[in-house]
Order: C-alpha cells, then structure tokens, then sequence
C-alpha cells in the first residue's frame, strides 16, 4: 500500500514538473515590463521572427537584441500586463499589453521548446488604436 502511494505521488510530482516547463519563463514577462532588450535576449532562439508595426523581418538573436532596443529606447515602458498566455505541445505564448510613453502596444510573443527551453521565436508589437 505505502509503495502504491510513493508511485503515485512520484508520478504526480513528474507530471506537474512536466507541465511547468512549457510554461512562459518569468523572465520574458520581465523583460518587458522593464523594456528590457538585454533581458528579453536571453530568451531568444538562434533566428527570431521580428513583427512591428506590420513590417515582418527574420534576423539573428544579436540583430533581434538591437532591434527590441531601439523599439524600447523611443517607447519608453511604462509597464506591461499579461492578457494572456497558453501553451500547448512543444510551444507557447503570451499576448499583452505594453504601456509606453508613445501610448499602448498588443504584444503577442511566441516561444518553442528547444533541448529543454522555452524560447522566443516570434515577437509581434501592434500599435493600439485608443
């Protein structure tokens, strides 16, 4: 009987940890909230999908740091709230809502697992109509 139980919780324990790790790493929800490149950058894949403001460009994770930098540096963050966020297989994702100095920003942020780890391989940031 004892053992019954010590399998189950085992095995509990291995699907909640399983469960966990497809989730958004805080991180990356830090990272824009603080309007952080250098942060969001650590998130990044090799290659990342670029959207803003409807002009699409795929660029390294170097390029792609610059990129977020220059965006952060003349919108400056005023903060950032979760709206959403799911995941499901091998990917996730988190849609938001970025508060800048130049008015509100719809963040969709796209991550895949890669060997163990969540990571950004699509950010998107559409202008708010207000």
């Amino acid at each position: 009987m004892r053992k019954r139980v010590l399998v189950g919780m085992a095995a509990l324990l291995l699907f909640f940890s399983l469960l966990m790790a497809q989730e958004i790493p805080a991180g990356v929800i830090t990272a824009f909230k603080r309007g952080s490149s250098q942060e969001l950058s650590k998130y990044m894949g090799d290659k990342v999908n670029l959207v803003l403001q409807g002009s699409s460009t795929n660029v390294d994770k170097q390029k792609a740091t610059a990129v977020m930098q220059d965006f952060f540096t003349k919108n400056k963050v005023n903060g950032f709230t979760v709206n959403h966020q799911g995941k499901r297989d091998e990917s996730s994702f988190v849609i938001g809502t970025l508060a800048t100095t130049n008015g509100n920003f719809r963040v969709n942020c796209f991550l895949k697992k890669v060997q163990d780890k969540c990571l950004i391989h699509q950010i998107r940031i559409d202008k708010i109509n207000e």
